[in-house]
């Protein structure tokens, strides 16, 4: 529950800190995360976490699991500061995934190509949006049970997507990998 201080500009700078910080963290965890399936040696517990192919849900899963990473080092230090962190964090997760889709598919559409600085730009840019998002979403009065009930529920489903889709992708666009044309984990040397 917040103090009540909470309008206080210390509170909200902190907040603020935690959110940006949580930018840094996401993108370097991120971009890390897209070559650890392949320094493990295709190591199939790791294709959890880690990129198993160029189809853009696995580059998805690049912000997702740092950001839970980074969730739950920063909510000891926060959840006195807002009650709203989960709300906050659900509509950061959501927000960063849906903004790599938009901003994907419509410059591919338009350039008939993949453009690695755009890609690594857009992932940049995707997860400032969710954790501003985040940090405006927390410094706003307390939100309804309903809604927090609502954003535990979507975290929850978001979690289970993120966990099972490389291991079982639906044959659609999003999961394709636009190297090979498979789906999820590549099968290497006959395993």
């Amino acid at each position: 529950m917040p103090s009540s201080e909470w309008l206080n500009g210390d509170m909200k700078n902190k907040v603020l800190a935690w959110e940006l910080a949580g930018i840094l963290f996401i993108a370097v965890s991120g971009s890390l995360l897209h070559f650890v399936f392949e320094w493990s040696g295709n190591v199939t517990p790791v294709a959890l976490f880690a990129a198993v192919n160029e189809s853009v849900w696995e580059h998805l899963k690049l912000a997702f699991w740092p950001s839970l990473v980074f969730a739950a080092i920063e909510y000891p230090f926060l959840r006195r500061e807002t009650s709203n962190f989960v709300v906050a964090k659900a509509a950061g997760f959501s927000v960063t995934p849906l903004v790599i889709v938009l901003v994907f598919y419509s410059y591919t559409t338009i350039t008939g190509r993949s453009i690695l600085v755009v890609d690594i730009s857009t992932f940049v840019i995707a997860v400032a949006a969710g954790q501003i998002l985040s940090y405006r979403i927390m410094t706003l009065g307390e939100l309804s049970k309903s809604l927090q009930y609502a954003s535990v529920l979507a975290l929850m489903l978001l979690t289970v997507a993120f966990s099972l889709f490389t291991y079982f992708p639906p044959h659609l666009p999003l999961f394709q990998d636009s190297r090979s044309g498979g789906y999820g984990i590549p099968v290497v040397n006959g395993r």
